[in-house]
């Protein structure tokens, strides 16, 4: 049997294979550089930095499910329930044979708690932000590229707000849309204890100061530093933007460099107020510690 990369392996013998690996997370905003930071990593031949994830999701379904069955009510036995969710996480990387892996989901945030049972230990992740105005330019750049020749399903559902650049910044940043659930998963984990798990990567700082910044990751991860090579960036990580609903969404450049900052140029002065969601500016968030809960607000407040 091949895996997609075409790399044969035997489905019997690799059972087993991810039970010594460590698991790590890859989280955060979108349009936040988490795509650029998967294929640095992935340089490192102990890392495997995956594109979205679907991991958290098939999990999910499975701990959701489980106590609809009759005969597990009848029979109720939680602790069989983490050990087939940690066999499903080991089995699902078995082929790969490297040391660290990174499972990449908006979603972590959500279910640290589920994450740390599965993997026997505290959970790692790396939370990459942006400022929320930029995030909504880029937002506001696919979909004007996209509304060229399609339709995305927030203008479907959204028909009447889509009308103006105000209304379209309001429902990417609802609390069921990409920016605003995205956002509202990393503060409400904060919120809840696990600052000490989280470390936030800066879009502006991995793309203008990418070696300080990964040395930095590194020291979180308590991993011996990797000599990356900035200027030759590798796509490792594929997927199909159709489904994602942009064109182009996952795509990097090989070359990291800065990508300045253009929120007042695409969505005009009225996105000024969005920068009062930027917590990350306010408080020392670079291990996540000493958080405030009472500092952090719902992305829902009004705007």
């Amino acid at each position: 049997m091949s895996n997609n990369n075409g790399t044969k392996y035997n489905l019997h013998t690799h059972t087993s294979a991810g039970e010594n690996k460590q698991f790590c997370f890859i989280s955060g905003l979108p349009r936040s550089g988490s795509t650029l930071l998967c294929n640095i990593l992935n340089q490192n031949p102990r890392f495997h930095a995956t594109s979205t994830s679907g991991v958290l999701d098939m999990l999910l379904a499975i701990r959701n499910n489980w106590n609809n069955i009759v005969e597990f009510k009848a029979t109720r036995n939680d602790l069989a329930k983490m050990r087939v969710l940690r066999g499903m996480l080991q089995s699902f990387y078995a082929d790969k044979d490297n040391a660290i892996i990174f499972d990449k989901s908006r979603g972590w945030p959500g279910f640290l708690e589920m994450a740390e049972s599965i993997i026997g230990s505290k959970a790692k992740v790396l939370v990459c932000v942006r400022d929320i105005r930029d995030v909504l330019s880029s937002f506001e750049k696919l979909w004007r590229k996209e509304s060229k020749s399609g339709q995305i399903s927030q203008e479907k559902t959204h028909f009447l707000k889509f009308q103006t650049i105000e209304g379209r910044c309001d429902v990417f940043l609802n609390a069921d849309q990409p920016v605003g659930s995205a956002y509202n998963r990393v503060k409400d984990a904060l919120a809840r204890g696990f600052g000490d798990r989280m470390y936030f990567i800066y879009f502006d700082e991995l793309t203008s100061e990418p070696e300080r910044v990964m040395r930095e990751a590194y020291e979180f991860l308590g991993e011996k530093y990797y000599n990356h090579d900035f200027a030759n960036v590798e796509q490792t990580t594929q997927e199909d933007d159709f489904f994602h609903g942009f064109k182009d969404l996952h795509t990097i450049r090989k070359i990291v460099r800065p990508v300045p900052s253009d929120w007042k140029e695409v969505l005009g002065d009225f996105a000024e107020k969005y920068g009062r969601l930027n917590f990350w500016n306010k408080i020392d968030m670079k291990n996540g510690e000493n958080v405030d809960p009472k500092a952090l607000f719902s992305i829902n407040a009004k705007k």
